[in-house]
């Protein structure tokens, strides 16, 4: 368990310290520091033939410098940067690592790219090489490569049958990482001298709900700042112990690049790889994280699962599941009732959490929600039902982590707790959160124009709406750009609207609109299993097009709507709505990797829908 050595610093297992984070010169050089005491133990797991396999410290970090030194022996010099593009696997961090090693710059890029978009990133950094893992991810990726002339080899994990990519050499993996380790640990060592915090360790592309993706300039101060300040989290607030992350959103995405894999490097524990999100349930419960990083829509499909199956058990299951998330809400308010609240919380804890927990594996000491929000009701139930949900903020320019809610501050599910700790911030006159510290970006890739933008005499503009609470907690009330503000100059936070509309179990997927407009109108893409049980009981077919020209089918959307309405103000309320000829997806552009939609896609694919809406 964590401890507090002199001077206050929070001691982990085998001898980690947050003051070795802090102290840190860069991720590199203490991913070494970490392998050299942990040695033989195990590190990275990926599951294939049924079993759980294990990479050692000691072997991933055998990789590391064999692979940059392979890196540097391909004529790649200091600052160059090398794209990675592969799904959540071990290679992704011996990749990520190993070009950091070799004292060039990570660009990774998301797996759900197009060409266009893969030509976009290699063409914007000026990549001259690139990891991919395999010839599914390959097919998107080549023609990007043949039509970036700056891309000189192509490096894959696994065995690639196209051999021609313009002017591109391709090597396998497995060929690079051979050779003297003693002599490739010496010279890696001594380049990484060199590398200090303020040096830039990746290129992260903002997934971007509008516009072509920025490329943010992230140093290694950045990523070190935000995981000492998660780190002191864990060990104050639950224990530093031997923790283990399971990861599974994308390793693209900075909340995972920092919180999924460099947050346990830090911290010394272990990297489960998930097969996937449709065996995520199965993985946990194998797998027992400690800590999980997660985002707001996984919650939502998790808690519609688990009232379903706690429906099936009957009154006294779903009674409790409501004592539950009553108990967390009043908790979280500061609205106790000391002793029948000690008395309903020895129930739930004998009769209901342990069969929850079971379900995660029994372990879970935390789950930290972020890359959008989180709507309070879905963190009560969780908290409620003995999962503590905990909420992050920040954006990619910020390495990501402003703020996380911790237990010790007041779990209250409203708000995204205070600044991490190094990290200032301040509310504008406007009302826009900004914020400043080491974890803030040095700006974007060769865009001037955005990052003054962002940049303004050291603060970053996050473009959020916010204030602090009483208790110092930060509370976001919306996006600046996105606000709608209705023909009458009134201000309504459109994902606060949302995120109750998608509470309702007829609804999987929301967007309202109405800036300047006298109402609110949404567009309402309907939960698929609950679709299906609806036209089973109705007799009728469950095919889209059936159901969505149905007058039932749409009357009892209706009626989730209205129970909506009946808790929104009356400029919030939506007066009408349609539905969406698709869910919104990633694969279709109207969702961002990070799972928060694109409102601009959506608009512009349903404008005539919209405005018909405001037609009489």
């Amino acid at each position: 368990m964590a401890k507090t050595a002199k001077g206050g610093t929070h001691q982990g297992p085998n001898g980690a310290t947050i003051a070795q984070i802090d102290e840190a010169a860069n991720l590199v050089s203490l991913f070494f520091d970490r392998a050299d005491v942990l040695g033989d133990l195990p590190f990275l797991y990926a599951r294939h033939d049924g079993q759980w396999h294990s990479l050692s410290w000691r072997e991933v970090a055998r990789r590391v410098v064999l692979l940059a030194e392979s890196l540097r022996s391909l004529g790649l010099n200091h600052g160059d940067r090398v794209a990675l593009v592969s799904e959540n696997r071990p290679e992704w961090c011996i990749a990520d690592l190993a070009i950091m090693a070799a004292g060039l710059v990570s660009v990774p890029a998301y797996t759900t790219n197009t060409t266009a978009d893969h030509l976009h990133v290699l063409e914007n950094c000026g990549a001259r090489a690139v990891f991919v893992s395999n010839a599914k991810l390959a097919k998107l990726l080549l023609p990007a490569v043949i039509n970036s002339p700056a891309v000189e080899h192509v490096i894959a994990f696994e065995p690639i049958r196209q051999q021609q990519a313009g002017t591109a050499r391709f090597h396998a993996l497995d060929d690079l990482v051979t050779g003297n380790v003693e002599l490739a640990r010496t010279s890696v060592e001594m380049r990484l001298h060199a590398v200090k915090r303020e040096a830039i360790a990746c290129i992260i592309y903002t997934s971007g709900t509008g516009g072509a993706p920025r490329g943010v300039r992230q140093h290694h101060g950045a990523i070190l700042m935000n995981c000492a300040g998660a780190a002191r989290i864990i060990a104050e607030d639950f224990g530093w112990d031997h923790e283990s992350f399971l990861s599974f959103l994308p390793l693209s995405h900075s909340y995972e690049h920092t919180g999924g894999q460099f947050l346990p490097i830090c911290l010394g524990a272990t990297i489960h790889y998930a097969e996937g999100l449709d065996k995520l349930a199965a993985n946990i419960e194998e797998v027992r994280p400690t800590v999980m990083v997660v985002v707001p829509r996984l919650f939502e499909v998790l808690r519609a699962r688990i009232l379903k199956q706690l429906a099936k058990q009957g009154k006294a299951a779903r009674t409790m599941a409501q004592m539950a998330v009553a108990l967390a809400e009043r908790q979280s308010n500061e609205r106790t009732r000391p002793v029948i609240d000690a008395i309903e919380d020895a129930v739930l804890e004998k009769v209901l959490r342990p069969r929850i927990r079971a379900r995660f594996g029994g372990r879970i000491k935390a789950m930290v929600s972020g890359g959008a929000p989180l709507n309070p009701e879905i963190g009560y139930f969780f908290t409620g039902l003995g999962l503590p949900l905990l909420q992050g903020y920040g954006q990619t320019e910020s390495g990501p982590i402003i703020c996380v809610s911790r237990p010790s501050a007041g779990l209250k599910m409203d708000s995204v707790g205070p600044p991490i700790h190094g990290a200032e911030v301040r509310i504008a006159d406007d009302g826009e959160i900004l914020a400043r510290g080491e974890m803030v970006m040095h700006g974007y890739w060769q865009n001037e124009a955005e990052t003054a933008k962002a940049l303004v005499d050291g603060w970053l503009h996050t473009g959020d709406i916010g204030h602090f609470d009483a208790r110092g907690r930060i509370v976001i009330t919306d996006r600046k750009k996105d606000m709608i503000v209705n023909d009458k100059g009134d201000n309504i936070a459109p994902q606060r609207v949302e995120g109750m509309l998608t509470l309702q179990p007829e609804i999987a997927q929301a967007m309202v609109s109405g800036d300047r407009k006298p109402y609110i109108v949404g567009l309402i893409v309907p939960d698929a299993e609950w679709s299906r049980e609806w036209a089973r009981d109705n007799n009728t077919g469950a095919d889209w097009e059936t159901l969505s020209g149905n007058a039932d089918f749409r009357a009892a959307v209706r009626a989730a709507v209205d129970r909506v309405n009946a808790d929104l103000s009356v400029i919030e309320k939506v007066r009408r709505f349609e539905f969406a000829d698709e869910p919104f997806s990633i694969e279709n552009h109207e969702m961002t990797p990070s799972l928060k939609i694109r409102r601009h896609k959506i608009r512009d694919r349903y404008a005539d829908r919209v405005a018909g809406m405001y037609k009489s």
